[in-house]
């Protein structure tokens, strides 16, 4: 090929050497212009998704077989890819700026895995940060959809590869050695006379004054020496010792503790503050201002903030779920259900039917919803942890009155997101707040806020029928209603922005994303899933997995009764349905490793489920034990309930970069799908929620978490990453709901199973809208 020029024309030296023409795993980049080595990746091969998957005989192949969630994250995220930037530095260390959020899940260890295998350098030596908004980046910077491994795999490799050819062909001309003689290892290049030079030596002379395009190879997969490995998190002794940063932990200057009195109703708006002077003039409180989602209160402490958001007195208006209820949901979501298409067969079909009533659920992180703001005429600046940044900077310039660029948007690590960090509430209430009082606050959501006036999963309802005749699945129908999921924070313009090429016709935000996203593992005839939505006055979220868990959890109860009306093994019924080897290897490993059909005590049994996803699939298998003597267990203050006793898990992303955050991530999502089914729920009343902190919230405790639990990452089935995050929650809820109805012979339908039954906790007040903080030290904290 001839060489590569840059827009100037000169040549590259480098592009001379290599062989002509691009082969597979040949790629385009950039060395940039800059005083010490700075590369970019620049992708022009296949499209991820664009080859088909295959459907088993007798199904159709669905949309997500052919083109899923994450591919369209994916396509929507290429065009940019050429402005991710690496840096390689004088000290011999090379640094990345991540355009995606780090919330727990582990890629700024992925990240830097990636770097390191490409680049050869130890990963003490790499460090990714996260980057600020950049609104050039158009849809690079949005994090969700288990799509950060999948889409920056090749371009962060691009980039690395890159730096370390530029740093080769230094090394070649300081030392005097041939290109192909030398060798790269930790940081330093040798040459065959035992002559070294290290990349921070290199890095000044490896820096072009202009910018060039170069092309270069990557690795085959046999060569890797850190992808695939099992490698501790680069942050975890930041973690364990109390150093990482999040937004609370900043030093802004003049950023004052900031809390606001919100409303006892779902969004309620304020009419009037009857003792604002009085409130004003309390201990440390520096500012009080009225904003459109409460009062809001600045003071030297939190501590203070939180005495006076309880002494507020205000005259509040009705919000956008006012007396509404559980019950009055379930009839509005009840009276919206499609119609199912297929009528009961016979004689000589028969039908198996369900209908399945998914309570809401909290989409609170552990880290409580949090932003620092300083906002002045012309400009503002503000700190959280977004997983959508340019979204954030362009509804918070817009609600300033500012243009995007004089809105400076800092993206701090978070504590937990599971989709909640989708949103950016309190970042765009800090920067109101601090325009109000025109000063700089640390904005700090309280624990009651989060539960009663954050984002939850919506409240939904599965309705399934299903058709047999001669030991054969003919129809399988679903129609899964819910209240709105909220879309509002990148995903509805990416959609917007790839219509086109969307196979999914004229459907809505939430109906597209519903139908990129669910996949039936199993080949059941004529299949129909289909979405319906209602209600818009509630906070939603796409809380981890978004529709997955509940309509997985449906299907894999409908699977049981299938099994059962048909004579057959639940695990072998499946595995006679499961559509390609990936589904059936992990179903496999699962019933070997957890020992199915094992010869349990009454009350007791086992469940199995399996759940394809973003170019991934993973495989459940989960024991319960009912007996009265176990759910009838007394933990003060807590429900216990039936205890999940062990769980095996088997997962394939395809190329697991890092087994040993995989296996963190199955974990997490473990538990999460436990909880959801057994006990974690919110209650609605009178437009407001009754839960009001975690102790009122049942998530998997220690006393619910099973005491045996493996996780098995099978070995690398493609040659790229698939999704992770989300996988394991859809599969695990499932497996728990099946071993449920198996252990007490009746199939569950409403989630989590504890809803109907006693609260287990006295609710907290709403007025005032959140509890009094302990004094003495010994009480729980809220």
């Amino acid at each position: 090929m001839p060489p590569e020029h840059d827009e100037a024309g000169a040549a590259d030296p480098d592009a001379s050497r290599a062989p002509a023409g691009i082969g597979r795993r040949r790629f385009l980049g950039y060395v940039l212009a800059a005083p010490t080595l700075a590369v970019a990746a620049q992708l022009g091969d296949a499209v991820a998704g664009s080859t088909p998957a295959q459907a088993a005989v007798g199904s159709l192949p669905e949309v997500t077989e052919l083109f899923d969630l994450n591919d369209m994250l994916t396509t929507a995220a290429l065009p940019t890819s050429g402005l991710i930037t690496m840096h390689v530095h004088a000290d011999g260390t090379a640094s990345f700026a991540l355009p995606r959020a780090e919330v727990g899940q582990g890629i700024t260890t992925s990240t830097a895995m990636l770097i390191a295998e490409e680049l050869d350098l130890p990963l003490e030596k790499i460090r990714v940060t996260l980057a600020d908004a950049r609104p050039e980046l158009l849809f690079n910077q949005l994090t969700g959809g288990s799509n950060t491994t999948i889409s920056t795999y090749t371009p962060i490799r691009v980039a690395a590869a890159i730096a370390r050819k530029r740093l080769l062909a230094a090394a070649a001309e300081q030392l005097g050695a041939e290109l192909s003689t030398l060798t790269s290892k930790a940081g330093v290049i040798i040459a065959p006379n035992g002559r070294s030079a290290t990349y921070g030596s290199l890095a000044e002379k490896a820096a072009s004054l202009k910018t060039l395009r170069v092309a270069t190879d990557l690795k085959p997969r046999s060569a890797f020496s850190v992808i695939g490995t099992a490698r501790n998190r680069v942050d975890a002794l930041e973690s364990v010792t109390g150093r990482k940063q999040f937004a609370m932990d900043l030093h802004v200057p003049g950023a004052a503790p900031t809390m606001v009195c919100r409303p006892p109703t779902i969004n309620g708006t304020v009419r009037s503050v009857q003792n604002l002077d009085a409130v004003r003039a309390m201990p440390g409180v520096t500012d009080v201002a009225t904003i459109p989602t409460g009062v809001a209160v600045r003071a030297r402490t939190f501590g203070q903030c939180i005495d006076a958001v309880r002494a507020l007195k205000v005259l509040w208006g009705p919000g956008t779920a006012e007396r509404a209820s559980d019950e009055t949901v379930l009839r509005e979501l009840k009276a919206a259900e499609l119609p199912l298409a297929v009528p009961k067969l016979g004689p000589l079909a028969k039908t198996v039917e369900g209908s399945f009533t998914f309570h809401f659920a909290s989409n609170s992180a552990l880290e409580p919803n949090c932003a620092v703001a300083d906002v002045r005429a012309d400009r503002a600046e503000i700190w959280a942890a977004l997983k959508s940044p340019i979204v954030a900077q362009g509804a918070i310039a817009a609600k300033l009155g500012l243009l995007p660029h004089e809105v400076t948007v800092h993206v701090t690590e978070g504590g937990g997101s599971f989709g909640r960090k989708l949103f950016f509430d309190a970042a765009l209430e800090a920067a109101e707040i601090s325009k109000a009082m025109g000063k700089p606050v640390k904005l700090m959501w309280h624990r009651t806020d989060e539960f009663r006036q954050g984002r939850t999963h919506p409240m939904a309802t599965s309705r399934v029928r299903a058709s047999y005749a001669l030991g054969k699945v003919l129809t399988y129908e679903q129609r899964h209603t819910s209240v709105s999921t909220d879309f509002g924070h990148g995903l509805g313009e990416i959609i917007t922005a790839t219509a086109a090429k969307l196979p999914v016709g004229d459907l809505t935000f939430s109906e597209t994303i519903f139908t990129l996203t669910q996949q039936s593992p199993y080949d059941l005839g004529l299949t129909t899933q289909l979405l319906n939505e209602v209600d818009k006055g509630f906070n939603t979220g796409s809380m981890r997995n978004i529709y997955s868990p509940n309509v997985r959890c449906a299907q894999e109860l409908i699977i049981d009764r299938l099994a059962d009306e048909m004579g057959k093994d639940r695990l072998r019924f499946r595995q006679q349905l499961v559509k390609n080897d990936r589904a059936r290897a992990v179903l496999d490993k699962v019933a070997e490793l957890g020992g199915w059909g094992a010869k349990l005590p009454a009350g007791m049994a086992q469940g199995i489920a399996v759940h394809p996803e973003y170019h991934g699939v993973v495989a459940v298998l989960a024991e319960i034990d009912c007996r009265p003597e176990t759910a009838g267990r007394k933990v003060p203050d807590a429900y216990t309930g039936p205890r999940v006793t062990k769980v095996v898990c088997a997962v394939d992303v395809g190329l697991a970069v890092n087994p040993k955050g995989l296996q963190a991530q199955m974990m997490g999502g473990i538990m999460d799908g436990i909880a959801i089914t057994l006990s974690s729920g919110l209650h609605l009343k009178d437009g407001a929620f009754l839960e009001g902190s975690w102790d009122n919230y049942f998530y998997t405790r220690q006393w619910n978490t099973p005491p045996e639990l493996e996780i098995v990452v099978m070995p690398p089935t493609t040659g790229k990453p698939g999704g992770a995050g989300e996988l394991a929650v859809g599969a695990a809820s499932a497996a728990v709901a099946c071993a449920y109805g198996a252990a007490t012979g009746t199939m569950p339908t409403t989630f989590p199973i504890n809803h109907s039954g006693p609260l287990g906790f006295e609710p907290l007040p709403t007025v005032p809208p959140i509890p009094q903080s302990p004094t003495d030290g010994l009480d729980r904290a809220y």
